[in-house]
Parts: C-alpha cells; sequence; structure tokens
C-alpha cells in the first residue's frame, strides 16, 4: 500500500509526460492505424520491416526534448496494434532486431530517460495484427479478405494469450521499475467509423485477470491504465479536455489525458494540422486544474528523429514551462472559483491564477480579500498590485472595481499582456 501511494504521489507530482508512438509505420509516413484503413496484407507490409533503419535515433536527444519541454516522464509503444516489437523478444522474430536496425529499442531508450531523472512507462497493445493465431476481426487488415476468414477458425486466441502474457513479462522483468503500463485496448460492443466492430475482444480473451495480477506481482508499484477490459489505476481520456475532475462511480479518479501534435499517433508526413504551442499550454493548464495528466505524443520518423515541428512545439512549450513549471509540477486543482477565461492551479499556500484571455485594467477574483498576502508575476517575479473596495461604493468609472462582491479581491493589471503564451499570476496565501 505504501509503495502505491508514493507511486500515486510520483504520478501526480509530475504532471506532465512524453507519449512516443513509434513503429513500422513510421517508414509508412501516414499513421499508425494505416494497415487498418488501408487493409494491408502481411506481405505488402514485409517491406517496411525490411528497411526499417533508424540510423539517426538518439534516444538521449528525445530524453533532453521532453525534459527542456517541462516533462517528467515517458511512455514509449513496445508494441503498437501491428505487432512489431521494439524490444529483442525471445517469443517473436518479428522485432527491431531483426531488421536493418539490427538492436533492442527499447534499452536506450530507458537508459536515456533515467539518466535525466524521468519516470519511464511502456504502452503494449493487447491487438496483434501480425501474430498467426491473432482472431480477425472488424478492425484487423484482413477483414474483407476471403482466403484469411475462412481459415480464421483456426486461429487460436490461447494461443495468443499466452504470447501476449509472456511479452508483457519480459518488458517488466529486463529494464528494472516501470512507472506506467498502458495496455490498449479491448474493444466489445466497440463502435469504430460508426459502425459496431464484429468480433470485439475483451477481458476474457486477454486473459486480463491474470494479465494484471501477474503485472502487480512482478511490479508492486506500477500503474496500470484502464483498457483491458477491467478498471485500472487512472483513467485515459484521448483527444479531448474533460469538462472537470475525472470520477468513477462518483468518486475522483486518477487521469491522464492523451493528446498528439496533429491528430495522428505515429509519424504522419502529411498531416499538417498541427496544434499551436498556446493551445497545447491551455490544454495542460486546464488538465492540471482538474487534477489530471497530460501525455502529449510525439511520432518519430523512420530515421529515429522528432521532425522539426515536433522540435518547435517543444521547445516553445519549454520556454513558457522554464518560467511557470511551478504553476504545474505538484500543483492541482484548488477549491476556489476562477474568473471567467481563467484557470486556477494551487501548490500548498501558492495560488496560481492563469489568464487565458487578457482583462482590461482589472481582474476580480471571488472570496480572496482576506486570503492574499502578496501577489506577483510568476514570470519575472514583478508585484501585481491588489485592492479591496468597500462592496456598498456603488460609484464605478471605466474599469473600477467599484460595485465587486463581498470578499472578492481585485489585480491592477497592466494594459498589455507580458509577452508569454499564458501570463500567469502567483497569489500567496495567508494559513488558514
Amino acid at each position: 500500500m505504501a509503495e502505491r501511494e508514493e507511486a500515486i504521489a510520483r504520478f501526480k507530482e509530475r504532471r506532465f509526460g512524453l507519449f512516443v508512438h513509434w513503429g513500422l509505420y513510421a517508414a509508412a509516413s501516414r499513421n499508425e492505424w494505416m494497415r487498418h484503413y488501408e487493409r494491408t496484407p502481411d506481405a505488402a507490409y514485409q517491406h517496411y520491416f525490411e528497411h526499417f533503419d533508424p540510423d539517426l535515433y538518439d534516444p538521449r536527444e528525445w530524453a533532453a526534448s521532453a525534459e527542456d519541454a517541462g516533462m517528467q516522464y515517458a511512455v514509449l509503444t513496445t508494441k503498437h496494434h501491428e505487432g512489431f516489437c521494439l524490444w529483442d523478444s525471445e517469443l517473436t522474430d518479428y522485432k527491431a532486431p531483426n531488421t536493418p536496425c539490427g538492436r533492442d529499442l527499447v534499452a536506450p531508450f530507458v537508459e536515456a530517460f533515467r539518466e535525466r531523472g524521468l519516470g519511464v512507462g511502456f504502452y503494449h497493445s493487447l491487438i496483434d495484427w501480425h501474430h498467426p493465431h491473432f482472431p480477425i476481426d472488424g478492425l484487423h487488415p484482413l477483414r474483407d479478405d476471403p482466403a484469411a476468414l475462412a481459415a480464421n477458425d483456426q486461429r487460436d486466441i490461447s494461443v495468443y494469450r499466452a504470447y501476449l502474457h509472456g511479452q508483457v513479462r519480459e518488458l517488466l522483468t529486463r529494464y528494472g521499475q516501470i512507472d506506467t503500463m498502458w495496455l490498449d485496448f479491448s474493444y466489445t460492443d466497440h463502435v469504430h467509423d460508426g459502425t459496431v466492430v464484429w468480433g470485439g475482444k475483451g477481458a476474457g480473451d486477454w486473459g486480463t485477470a491474470e494479465l494484471l495480477a501477474a503485472v502487480r506481482e512482478l511490479q508492486p508499484s506500477i500503474l496500470v491504465n484502464d483498457r483491458s477490459g477491467l478498471p485500472g489505476d487512472f483513467v485515459t481520456p484521448e483527444q479531448y479536455q474533460p469538462s472537470g475532475p475525472m470520477e468513477r462511480d462518483g468518486a475522483p479518479v486518477l487521469w491522464e489525458a492523451c493528446q498528439t501534435l496533429n491528430g495522428s499517433w505515429g509519424y504522419h508526413r502529411d498531416n499538417r494540422d498541427f496544434k499551436s504551442v498556446g493551445l497545447l499550454l491551455r490544454m495542460l493548464v486546464d488538465t492540471v486544474s482538474k487534477d489530471g495528466n497530460l501525455l502529449l505524443n510525439v511520432g518519430p520518423t523512420g530515421r529515429g528523429e522528432f521532425d522539426a515541428v515536433a522540435l518547435d512545439t517543444l521547445r516553445g512549450i519549454g520556454a513558457w514551462m522554464r518560467r511557470h513549471a511551478r504553476s504545474i509540477h505538484g500543483a492541482g486543482p484548488s477549491a476556489y472559483v476562477p474568473p471567467p477565461d481563467c484557470r486556477y492551479t494551487q501548490r500548498g499556500d501558492r495560488l496560481y491564477l492563469h489568464l487565458f484571455a487578457w482583462p482590461f485594467d482589472a481582474v476580480h477574483l471571488p472570496g480572496l480579500a482576506d486570503r492574499v498576502v502578496y501577489a506577483q508575476f510568476l514570470h519575472d517575479a514583478s508585484e501585481v498590485a491588489r485592492e479591496v473596495t468597500d462592496p456598498d461604493d456603488k460609484h464605478a468609472y471605466a474599469t473600477s472595481a467599484a460595485g465587486q462582491p463581498p470578499g472578492t479581491l481585485t489585480l491592477n493589471l497592466p494594459t498589455r499582456p507580458p509577452e508569454v503564451e499564458i501570463p500567469v499570476i502567483e497569489l500567496f496565501l495567508a494559513p488558514d
């Protein structure tokens, strides 16, 4: 129990992490689901395996970019739905060491991130479109192949299940302490592209109860996500921002939102729908204000690099995080209600007001008149003037604070906002 509590505290302290989707689909460069959408058979996909050679892969550069962006942990896709393994698994030949790459890619990743004191997590697909005993279903690339479907009853899910469990055991016994484990995903009664997926799979197919028991036996402090068909330690909203703190059965639950830079998890050369640095930072602040973590994805190229847009985005995030990280790391929600177009995060006796829209002249903070002993901009520690007006004084001029409800604190602001993506005011609270 103590190990689990420490793991949860560490998870919430970090708040911001890097997701890495990387596999043979990086060579195809049109996202990680291309086999599904293009109904690509194994033979047509094989040339990516035969030419996979990420000669520019340097996980120390990845780790440096993540740390400079203010990220404090990373999650790597050890195997995605395509079935290709980034490590030297003893259970398959479909792995990085058997490509022109010729080596285990997971070990140097783990080493590089640990060197910088960053946490390490693994993503491992429960789905496997390459394994000969994974039954074809409505998501499988061969779902419309008559010959493959005719032989589908010869595929034995129990054989695949043993393979799945064996690979998870390899990952959790070779690389030291792993902080988080993403098992992705279950899809009984799942609607994909407007249609219920036939042959969908869930906890019974994966042997989830036994698998989770083994995971916790091997790594007692690990935190597991919620996609294996049974409840996990944290929930994972994907590509959307929850409207409030997440709950399960009415009780607060640990959560981690996952977001892409451009709508694609794997490298997608021609997708240019990139989110701006400002939008991503607002997502991060909004997430922390609701007691969640943000896991932001980068899909490396087939040569093993983060592309130019990803690097520029991480640098832009890092420029803001360098001056504002203490409003994120170790911070969480506040009981105070922020004014419109703002978010609060709180860390102990410091309350952080994030101004998503710049007010004209002043911002009014309900309930804080007797609580704030000092206020400053976080980026440069310059004082922000405060005032509390008599609520009975109804005479207002321009943007004066007259007529505010009792208990309101007014912060008087410059006309022009600071030149940062999101201005933050640090409020020092008096002891209760």
